[in-house]
Order: C-alpha cells, then structure tokens, then sequence
C-alpha cells in the first residue's frame, strides 16, 4: 500500500510535468516527507524503474506510456528512426552538460549550428549562454573550437572544459580537435556510450595523440547523468 501511494505521486508528478521528467527533477517535486526513509531518491529511483507505466527514453529521463505518443511528439523523437534516437541523444547530453556547466558558474557555449537541437523540448540556443564563441585565440584555432559540442569558459572567457558527444561517429574527429588545442590548460572529454570505451581506447593509445593521451578522459552517458543528478553535490566531486 505504501509502496503504491508513493508510485502515485510520482506519476501524479511526471503528469503535471507534461507526462516526462528527469530523475533529477522528480527528487525536486515529490514531495517525499511523509515516506519515512532517508534516501527518497533511491525509492522514486526504484519507482521509474519497475512501474509498468512508464518508460525510459534516455538515462535518467523517464516518461510516461499514458502519454508516450504526446512526448515523443514534444521531443520530436521517433523511437526506431536511428536517425531520430541520434538527434535527439546529442542534443540531450549536449543540454546535459550545459546544465552541469552553468551549475558551476561557468560560461556555457554550443555551436551556432546546434542552438535548435532540443533539450527536453528547448531549442540548445535558449538555455546556453552563448553560441558565438569568444575570441580566445588565433582565428585557426578558433576555427576548430567553434565545432566543439560543448564548452564551458571561466571568469576570464577562456576555456575550461571541451566536450565532445560521440554518439556513432569516428572519435578521431573529436581527437583532431583536441590535439589541436592542446596548448590551452582545459579539459577534454570524450562522452559516449560505455560500449564505446574499448574502440576510445584503441584510438587514443595511437601514436599521434600521444602529446594528449593522459588528457582526454572518457565519460560514459551513465556517468554524465549522474553528475546531472547529483548537482547539489558537485562541488565536491570531480571526473
């Protein structure tokens, strides 16, 4: 019974919501109280899990079947279409990203190109600081720069972290990049699915990208929404 009440909410929640959420947004509107346990998020974790009615889209955001055809809709996502599904993972761990970068009061920039791929039904260019990319360095660098998925800059507007989102494409584009601006004192970061990481590692280990093989970190979808996740506690982890 209890168990039953607390899976009411949670849909009762998602509904109100437009019939989606992320994990992460849950933990912030169920108003857990009255459950009695210390770990809420661990219960409405366990919750979108098993529930028959609802399903997950990507990790970490879980929709409901009730209204599967109006979300899908809303996300302009047609589940089968490879083409679709890869749209549409870019732009979510791309919105991703960009929301952990802000959380940690840094500048956030993705490509003019991107501004309206979609985050949770909001074009890229509408929750991003900025899509035009600021003026850091020489115009050749720059050139590279600009189609980096995303980038987060500090105080002073240089870059602190690249992030590339390599969903079915070569890594070897994103490692061109990185080895290019190797100079600059940021992070690189590869994010893609956890089955990728051998063929990461095959291509990273190449002798070419010796100069950036200790720098470029690779960050599976799980561990990036995690992070999402876990915001309020950012500050003290690091990747």
């Amino acid at each position: 019974m209890i168990r039953e009440k607390q899976a009411s909410q949670v849909i009762e929640a998602m509904r109100k919501e437009g019939g989606y959420a992320t994990l992460r947004r849950l933990n912030e509107i169920v108003d857990s109280s009255t459950w009695g346990t210390k770990t809420p998020e661990a219960s409405i974790r366990r919750i979108v899990q098993q529930e028959n009615s609802i399903f997950k889209i990507q990790p970490g955001l879980w929709a409901l079947e009730e209204m599967r055809d109006e979300v899908l809709k809303k996300f302009e996502l047609n589940l089968g279409d490879k083409k679709s599904e890869e749209q549409f993972t870019h732009g979510y761990y791309q919105g991703i990203l960009v929301e952990i970068g802000k959380f940690r009061q840094k500048m956030t920039y993705v490509p003019a190109q991107d501004k309206n791929r979609k985050f949770m039904g909001h074009p890229l260019g509408e929750i991003t600081h900025t899509t035009v990319i600021p003026q850091f360095t020489y115009d050749n660098l720059l050139k590279k720069a600009r189609t980096i998925d995303v980038i987060w800059f500090n105080q002073r507007d240089m870059p602190s972290d690249f992030y590339e989102v390599e969903h079915t494409t070569d890594f070897k584009n994103s490692l061109n990049k990185f080895y290019e601006l190797q100079d600059f004192y940021a992070g690189f970061y590869i994010v893609a699915n956890k089955k990728r990481k051998e063929e990461f590692e095959d291509k990273i280990h190449a002798s070419l990208y010796t100069p950036i093989e200790k720098r470029v970190k690779f960050l599976d979808y799980n561990r990036v929404v995690s992070m999402y996740e876990g915001l309020k506690q950012i500050n003290t982890l690091y990747w």
